[in-house]
């Protein structure tokens, strides 16, 4: 496949490109930073700098791609725009040259259903509180993505970690993972990039964990 991804140079995005070209996809990873990107060139990677909230500048990127892949994702813990400001825009240019598919990577800290009474109501209201800024950022993400017309799907990981790939991963689209609280980065860009191509996650949310 023909995939463009961005937040390429953040853990998870930097996954996607390697295990991506390793599978035999196409990347287009659009950057800031070239030099930011710890991935060897490659015959099928090409690397874009553009500004990520210019939907112009970035729908070159988009271009004839059969998937796109948004790992973006604040930095900090303070107030923050970035994932539904890049959101908005990578929505705005794949409308305008006519590529459906989106997957965008979300979190399942700032929701609740399928945890039980511990997680639910003792953990999660403390870390929400904690994360407010990062989590009011995402949810106007996840809701701009869940009201568009495109092929989407939002991936909600919990707590990501730099576990090696393990290829254990359980999903759930009904609710959290429940009972598993961490996920190797290496782990959710195989899940992202097996996600691209299946057409069940069309217009789903979808809660991943270690398995």
């Amino acid at each position: 496949m023909k995939l463009t991804v961005f937040g390429a140079t953040g853990g998870t995005g930097t996954e996607v490109v390697r295990q991506g070209l390793a599978a035999g996809h196409e990347i287009t990873a659009v950057v800031r930073d070239p030099a930011r990107l710890p991935v060897s060139a490659h015959e099928r990677l090409k690397v874009m700098v553009a500004d990520v909230f210019d939907p112009a500048a970035i729908a070159p990127a988009i271009t004839g791609r059969h998937a796109v892949i948004s790992a973006l994702g604040p930095r900090g813990r303070g107030p923050t725009t970035v994932c539904r400001d890049g959101v908005r825009s990578i929505m705005s240019a794949m409308e305008t040259v006519g590529v459906q598919r989106l997957l965008v990577v979300s979190n399942s800290g700032m929701h609740t259903e399928g945890d039980g009474f511990f997680t639910g109501k003792i953990i999660k209201p403390v870390l929400i509180r904690i994360l407010r800024d990062g989590y009011a950022d995402m949810r106007e993400m996840e809701r701009q993505v869940l009201t568009s017309r495109l092929q989407w799907t939002v991936v909600r990981p919990p707590r990501l970690t730099n576990w090696p790939h393990s290829g254990e991963i359980a999903s759930n689209v009904a609710g959290n993972v429940r009972g598993s609280f961490n996920l190797g980065r290496a782990d959710l860009a195989d899940f992202l990039l097996r996600a691209t191509g299946d057409d069940r996650l069309i217009r789903t949310a979808v809660s991943v964990a270690k398995g």
